[in-house]
């Protein structure tokens, strides 16, 4: 078992605070890739995924990424941090928490793309301009603050 299913053997549905980070991924056309995941299910959002003990936020990102689209990730720059009240989440099986989410962007990545099915349901490049309407809500101002930066 990973880390956050020990904490939940533990303590079961009570809130908590974990750590997670995503990764917007840009192509030479400068489209994002974005995940249809299978939890929240059916919505669209970033790769990425929670830390593990001992884990950079970094090294979540990187491996998160890879588990979940089969990219290996160049260079990363981070681009911000987000928490809060609007953060908190309830999974589907009541588990409750509070995200805490360091974002990154790169445009180096090497590999191709492979689905996971524990984890997507498909990718898609997508124009900021033009993303798809059933985005996860924990995502949503994120990737409105990308689309104003660039």
């Amino acid at each position: 078992m990973g880390y956050v299913e020990d904490l939940r053997a533990l303590i079961g549905h009570r809130p908590v605070i974990l750590t997670g980070c995503i990764a917007f991924i840009q192509n030479a056309q400068g489209q994002i890739l974005m995940q249809q995941r299978t939890h929240p299910y059916k919505k669209w959002g970033l790769p990425g995924g929670l830390m593990e003990l001992g884990e950079s936020t970094e090294q979540t990102a990187r491996r998160e990424v890879f588990e979940e689209t089969g990219l290996t990730l160049g260079k990363l720059q981070l681009f911000g941090v987000y928490s809060g009240e609007k953060y908190f989440c309830t999974a589907q099986n009541g588990d409750e928490f509070y995200v805490v989410t360091i974002v990154y962007t790169t445009n180096e990545y090497s590999g191709e793309l492979t689905i996971n099915d524990d984890e997507s349901l498909a990718f898609e490049w997508f124009d900021v301009d033009n993303l798809p309407e059933n985005i996860a809500n924990t995502h949503r101002e994120i990737i409105r603050d990308y689309s104003d930066s660039v």
